[in-house]
């Protein structure tokens, strides 16, 4: 009897543009994805563009890989719509690492343990979500906040006041103070015009 062969179509996504797939493009080439579609996109945004592009290049018998199911789709609803959306179009869902690796089955106790799975990938993004925004709030609350740490020092300041005072365009003071022209109209009020 000979074996079926299975398109492997990848998808990878990425939170940020800070964040590499590299990992995620990597599982998905050994897997023996043939293509591999990216979005470097939050999973809260509606609009994936490289999700929409692998769905549309998908045809029956072809199989879509994800590196984990949390990849795939922002809530278990959605997960599970284009499962079943794929599953009715005859194209396989493939999952590579975590607690559903394998080929989704809609069926019986495939589609309970998918079901399962998935509202645990949405509980526990959530619980992330709800930890780091608790961290942030007590860090604010001690005083700290994050980001970049401001140039202007109290010295960096009082130059620039003393620029300005004597004239100096704000393209002078930045330059040289070494600093931008942005930090220079955060600090002072200079007029735009």
């Amino acid at each position: 009897m000979a074996t079926q062969q299975f398109n492997l179509i990848g998808y990878a996504r990425v939170s940020t543009n800070g964040q590499d797939s590299q990992l995620q493009r990597d599982a998905l080439e050994t897997a023996g994805c043939g293509r591999i579609f990216e979005d470097k996109i939050s999973s809260r945004a509606t609009a994936r563009p490289g999700l929409v592009e692998a769905l549309g290049h998908l045809r029956p018998t072809d199989t879509l890989c994800v590196w984990k199911l949390d990849r795939l789709g922002r809530s278990v609803k959605e997960v599970l719509t284009i499962a079943d959306g794929l599953h009715d179009q005859g194209v396989g869902l493939r999952i590579l690492t975590g607690t559903l690796t394998g080929t989704y089955s809609p069926t019986g106790e495939g589609k309970f343990f998918f079901v399962m799975m998935a509202a645990f990938a949405e509980l526990e993004r959530d619980m992330i979500r709800e930890r780091t925004m608790a961290g942030l709030a007590a860090a604010r609350a001690q005083g700290r906040t994050g980001g970049r740490p401001t140039v202007m020092n109290a010295d960096t300041l009082a130059a620039a006041r003393a620029r300005n005072a004597n004239g100096e365009s704000p393209t002078q003071i930045a330059k040289a103070l070494g600093v931008s022209r942005a930090s220079i109209y955060r600090h002072l009020p200079i007029s735009n015009t």
